[in-house]
């Protein structure tokens, strides 16, 4: 035998006769149900452990009615219940829990219905006068139907502006009989208290779907005070004093809107048409055409509100001098505003809305003369050739707002193309081709938020050469790197010595277009331009305290225009740095009151020093805006 078949037997005997004392290994399948979790799986009759119980609080909470509490009525079918009553809607419901004549015994037994129930001064809860209730008998007579609603609101906004920029010694006389420099003391102050009323009456149900129809009416007042430090410059008379007290009341809003019901879709898609006084906003941040003016507006919406649309037409009212508000007892204005525009959301990525849009402007003031009620001329601008214009434009734009990942973006394209017949420059029709770009791009980390902010408006380079290359818009009200916290788009610099009663730029402008009045005067397309490069931070530190900082830098994109108006050889490009912080406190956490106070401190470079700064005085300037709203 072998040597492998005579030790393998061998091994097999010892391991039988002395086994190895190893611990038993108990197999799962055999180990006890209630040991071994399995999901969704239990021994029957034995109860596993519940969680522990949630309590949720909700002091406001009622709890809904049973539904034996509504009358039923049998109606022959064999096991079916019809109800006999309508069942109320969610604003009747909700007022039906508010018993009245001083019988509180319910609140015994349901002691929560006492949250439901409010002063109709309190804005917040279920209210008559917001909205939230329909009138019923209450509703005027002239109201025919059901289901009209009231919506009040009130507005009371408070300016508080101490400022400083360059001020123009008048020619004739001044305060200080010894100033004989160009540019006097530079610091002023600003007081503007204004009062809005509104009231709104629309017909239907609007969880879903547009009023059927809807009137409102906005008037606004507002009383300003402005004390300067030279004469000549709030009023035209060198005897006038260097301050000045007013007051003035606007219609704001007036329009019928009207729903067109027959094109609604199953997704709630909607047309409606809209008549009167009434905002509007050309694009995302207001670079183009922002104001509450007379026209028509037909728009809506179409594939689960994907697209949006509007087509309208405007009839530029005049505006007040010193509030900026509407002055309806004046003439209408020759000017005239037709757009169209079309918003597509998601695309061209999940997260971003482009827009679409034409805007013409179609000017006929040339034989206009018009003085604001300071005894200033607006139309035609004292510049140039003193002449009053004709023009059409045609503004082509494309925008995008949203995000691509975690970066938020906001891009605006321009491009201006028409005819103004009467060149300030020339006396001959020039043809207009302006452009515009501005980007914005913020990142959020926690309770921060980082801006970046460019903007290129065009300028023109050679003003005899029959072409008007400078930008300018309708009525900007722009809302971009650091909106009216920014001194140079909160501020208007005059441009004294290369015009009369002429602006850089526009007070909430961001443009450099020369113009007289941005409420009154014409657009200009002779032009510098403005380039604009941007840095900021906001800081939420708490849900209602917020604090921003922003810091930009501006240029001239082309001084030939100045040049020329100043007869002055060469004019650098850079106009200065301009830095501000604001703080933003909402003690309630919504927009019915806000406090913001900001400043802001503008550190001209060699451009705006050659043209604004005179020796001996101030080289930097400041903006100060402490602005109070409280809304109901």
């Amino acid at each position: 035998m072998g040597l492998a078949t005579t030790i393998l037997p061998l091994a097999l005997m010892a391991a039988q006769a002395e086994p190895e004392a190893v611990a038993p290994v108990q197999d799962p399948v055999l180990q006890d149900a209630e040991e071994v979790p399995i999901d969704d799986r239990r021994r029957p009759g034995v109860p596993a452990d519940l969680p522990e119980r949630i309590v949720q609080e909700n002091d406001g909470a009622v709890r809904a009615p049973p539904p034996e509490a509504f009358y039923r009525k049998y109606d022959g079918s064999e096991g079916d219940l019809t109800l006999d009553v309508a069942l109320p809607d969610r604003a009747r419901i909700t007022s039906s829990l508010c018993p009245k004549g001083g019988d509180n015994s319910i609140y015994a037994l349901y002691p929560n219905l006492a949250a439901m129930c409010h002063s109709k001064l309190d804005p917040f809860h279920h209210n008559l006068l917001k909205g939230d209730h329909p009138l019923g008998d209450k509703r005027p007579g002239f109201l025919k139907g059901d289901d009209w609603y009231l919506i009040l609101t009130g507005i009371s906004d408070t300016v508080v502006e101490p400022r400083s920029f360059p001020i123009p010694v008048g020619v004739q006389t001044t305060d200080r009989p010894d100033s004989l420099d160009v540019f006097g003391r530079s610091d002023s102050l600003v007081l503007a208290q204004t009062f809005i009323a509104g009231v709104s009456l629309l017909k239907g149900m609007t969880a879903f779907k547009p009023p059927t129809v809807e009137y409102r009416v906005t008037v606004a007042g507002q009383y300003n005070y402005v004390d300067v430090p030279e004469r000549r410059v709030l009023e035209v008379e060198p005897s006038e004093d260097s301050e000045r007290h007013d007051f003035f009341i606007g219609l704001q809003e007036a329009f019928v809107d009207y729903h067109i019901g027959r094109f609604d879709s199953k997704r709630y898609d909607f047309f409606s048409v809209r008549a009167g006084i009434q905002p509007w906003q050309s694009d995302f941040r207001g670079f183009l055409f922002q104001d509450n003016q007379l026209g028509i507006r037909f728009f809506g919406n179409r594939d689960n509100n994907r697209w949006q649309f509007n087509a309208a037409a405007f009839w530029r009212v005049e505006k007040d001098t010193n509030s900026g508000l509407n002055d309806i007892t004046q003439s209408l204005r020759d000017d005239y505003v037709f757009t169209a525009n079309v918003y597509r959301q998601d695309f061209p990525v999940v997260g971003m809305t482009s827009q679409l849009s034409l805007t013409y402007n179609m000017n006929r003031e040339a034989g206009d003369i018009e003085v604001d009620k300071n005894g200033f001329p607006v139309r035609p601008a004292l510049l140039g050739n003193l002449r009053g214009r004709d023009y059409d434009v045609l503004y082509v734009g494309h925008a995008m707002d949203g995000h691509f990942g975690r970066v938020n973006v906001t891009t605006q394209l321009y491009g201006a193309f028409g005819e103004d017949r009467d060149d300030i420059f020339t006396d001959d029709a020039s043809k207009i081709q302006a452009f515009f770009a501005a980007a914005e791009a913020s990142y959020d980390v926690d309770w921060l938020r980082f801006r970046l902010s460019g903007l290129y408006a065009s300028g023109d380079s050679d003003p005899y050469d029959g072409k008007e290359t400078g930008f300018d818009a309708i009525f900007e009200n722009p809302v971009f790197a650091g909106a009216d916290t920014s001194y140079w788009i909160r501020q208007t610099i005059p441009f004294a010595g290369g015009g009369r009663a002429v602006a850089v730029n526009g007070r909430n402008g961001i443009l450099n277009s020369l113009r007289s009045s941005k409420e009154q005067g014409q657009s200009n397309f002779n032009n510098p331009g403005t380039v604009l490069l941007g840095a900021g931070i906001d800081a939420d530190l708490t849900p209602d305290i917020r604090v921003s900082a922003n810091w930009n830098h501006l240029w001239f994109d082309s001084t030939e225009v100045v040049q020329v108006l100043r007869s002055e050889g060469s004019i650098p490009k850079a106009i200065g740095h301009d830095v501000s912080i604001a703080g933003i406190w909402r003690p309630w956490a919504n927009q019915n009151a806000v406090i913001r106070l900001s400043g802001a401190v503008f550190d001209p470079s060699d451009g705006f020093g050659d043209l604004f700064v005179a020796r001996g005085r101030d080289d930097r300037f400041y903006s100060v805006l402490a602005n109070a709203t409280f809304a109901f």
